[in-house]
């Protein structure tokens, strides 16, 4: 969809004050969209307003808010249609989490990433809901991660959290559309990204964390966000090979990935480098409250500005959505069929058409 043909939006993006959260904005922003960047880190914020201005946004408000505090975010949702108006897309992608051990994170620690990466999509859905579901419109995008399927070793409350979504998710979805509501929710599923997050995260590793190769750049991922936008009729889209490989993978031999991961998953998820004491980290306190860490990670050297998946699967998308609209058209007579008019068998019109092409990953 290009610029001028699409009717700026009001846009709300959580965790966008970097990474996917900020990237994703970044690409509403360059559709003249309006924008409410919701995040706890007013530094990281104000300068993800001021680039969002500067692609292009039709206007962007910086909201310091906590998604794992549901009073916050239901003022931030009123606070934002009051200057904003109508929330038409919600994005959901604040996160934290803890590389370490099962056993070595506390039980407030886990409480805490479950608060956040699970809890606040849930707090922040609702303030959503509560606005959308009255006006019959409106669309909800869960930033979810390979993760939602396959846990890994070092990430188990994280890993939690996410399977936890994509569990609440398919049960919310089924509820919207029992309901007969417009109102739709669609998640994509992420590979490794080359996010700051790996520089903020808390950890215990004996080396500094890094995401488990391939690695791709977050405008990839906010391209994914932006299309999932577009068309929330699928229940979720995955981004990247590696992602599409791993969930095949885990639903015919989860055992296998299982001992696989148990060798290979310690050291891919650390670089080389030893570990900084004295990091400071995100868990409970923002990092960029006084400085800005931006879209990107260290990983420009390694990370992925394109995915080939991701291009093919939109193609063919386009196609499957293109051959169901001319199919509508023939069956409803307004484009001849091969024998002139609209196309019957025995008789009786063809099957209703319109519905979303069954294409399964983005």
């Amino acid at each position: 969809m290009t610029r001028h043909s699409h009717l700026p939006r009001t846009v709300v993006v959580t965790g966008a004050s970097g990474g996917i959260g900020r990237a994703s904005a970044l690409a509403f922003a360059a559709r003249g969209d309006r924008l409410a960047l919701i995040a706890r880190g007013r530094t990281g914020l104000d300068a993800a307003v001021r680039e969002a201005e500067a692609a292009g946004a039709a206007k962007a408000i910086a909201v310091e808010a906590d998604v794992a505090d549901p009073e916050a975010i239901e003022k931030a949702a009123q606070r934002i249609e009051d200057e904003l108006g109508p929330i038409d897309v919600w994005v959901n992608d604040a996160f934290a989490s803890v590389f370490a051990p099962f056993t070595e994170i506390s039980p407030e620690e886990f409480r805490r990433v479950t608060e956040v990466s699970y809890l606040g999509y849930v707090y922040a859905t609702r303030a959503a809901l509560a606005r959308m579901l009255p006006r019959d419109k409106g669309v909800i995008v869960h930033v979810g991660s390979a993760i939602a399927y396959r846990g890994i070793p070092l990430q188990s409350a994280y890993s939690g959290a996410k399977h936890a979504i994509q569990g609440w998710h398919e049960a919310l979805r089924c509820e919207l559309l029992a309901s007969g509501t417009r109102v739709r929710t669609t998640m994509v599923q992420m590979p490794a990204v080359n996010t700051p997050q790996f520089d903020w995260v808390r950890s215990r590793l004996p080396k500094r964390a890094q995401p488990v190769p391939p690695i791709y750049q977050p405008e990839v991922a906010a391209r994914a966000v932006v299309f999932a936008a577009d068309h929330p009729g699928r229940r979720e889209y995955w981004v990247g090979a590696s992602t599409v490989a791993t969930l095949v993978a885990n639903a015919i031999a989860p055992g296998l990935l299982d001992r696989y991961l148990a060798r290979t998953g310690f050291d891919s998820q650390q670089s080389d480098e030893r570990r900084r004491t004295g990091d400071p980290d995100n868990l409970f306190e923002p990092v960029d409250s006084c400085e800005d860490f931006g879209v990107h990670g260290r990983f420009d050297d390694r990370a992925r500005a394109r995915s080939v998946q991701q291009q093919a699967a939109r193609t063919l998308a386009s196609v499957g959505a293109g051959v169901w609209r001319a199919a509508g058209r023939v069956r409803t007579g307004l484009v001849p069929g091969p024998c002139g008019f609209a196309s019957r068998r025995w008789g009786r019109r063809l099957p209703p058409t319109g519905t979303p092409s069954p294409t399964r990953s983005v």
